[in-house]
């Protein structure tokens, strides 16, 4: 059975392994002090195994943003994504935000569309 954990904390090594599996590249990164500050995290478990995640930073005001909306391939298709990102519009809400953002490449319209999302213009600069 799928458990949706609220405000997990998994260990780096576990949180890397999901985002290694789920991106198709190495992640090495401990992410204690970014998911302390965010306004709600999801970790989806699949017998205590973590399978899905999905973070929603916010700017501690109205606007939250969601991030890093990962599931591990073998468990794709199942509908653990779209029950993560409804999950975190409901907390998001709940813990105050007015408005919640996500950028997403084309290929994954359709999904964030049936979560809800609509279309709006945004501007980006590449830092690094």
């Amino acid at each position: 059975m799928l458990d949706l954990r609220i405000d997990p904390f998994p260990p780096a090594a576990e949180l890397n392994a999901l985002f290694s599996a789920a991106w198709g590249s190495p992640h090495n990164r401990d992410f204690t002090a970014i998911l302390s500050r965010s306004l709600a995290h999801i970790g989806a478990y699949q017998d205590d195994r973590l399978v899905g995640f999905v973070n929603v930073a916010w700017d501690g005001g109205i606007h939250a943003f969601i991030l890093d909306t990962s599931v591990h391939p073998d468990m794709r298709r199942q509908g653990i994504a779209t029950r993560m990102v409804r999950q975190a519009t409901s907390l998001a809400r709940e813990r105050g935000a007015a408005w919640l953002h996500v950028d997403f490449e084309p290929h994954l319209t359709r999904f964030y569309r049936a979560c809800g999302f609509r279309p709006t213009k945004a501007g980006l600069i590449k830092l690094m």
